[in-house]
């Protein structure tokens, strides 16, 4: 495959993702990441295995998150894609702001190329603030 290709099948799972978090459907979502991913939320707790992402966000999108959408589809987000191999890639976007976020976020994923295209092997979502004045 060429990068032109691999760039646009992550933008595409970017796009997946959050469509997925907008409906609402944590098992797409879990569905987008690796069987082994790692996945540390804004707040700082991490799931480790797709189950375990699809079970906390199921309790989120049932409870305290349900009904929260992002307001982009991703396609106007910040973007950095780095291909550290072939099939290796870490990708820095804009997290967005869900209505009940004080602040933006940006993530940081890494995507690897499964048999079944492209997954999130690690999420990492970070509260954008500014460095305190000295």
């Amino acid at each position: 495959m060429s990068a032109e290709t691999d760039t646009s099948q992550i933008q595409d799972l970017l796009r997946q993702l959050t469509a997925a978090w907008n409906k609402g459907d944590a098992t797409a979502y879990a569905a987008l990441f690796a069987e082994n991913a790692d996945y540390i939320s804004w707040l700082g707790t991490r799931d480790s295995g797709r189950a375990a992402i699809e079970a906390s966000h199921s309790f989120l999108f049932n409870g305290p998150l349900k009904g929260v959408k992002m307001p982009s589809d991703g396609a106007d987000a910040s973007l950095d894609i780095r291909y550290l191999t072939p099939d290796v890639a870490l990708v820095i976007a804009d997290g967005g702001k869900p209505d009940h976020a004080p602040v933006t976020s940006v993530v940081t994923l890494t995507a690897v190329r499964a048999n079944t295209g492209w997954r999130f092997a690690f999420f990492q979502n970070t509260r954008k603030t500014a460095v305190p004045a000295t």
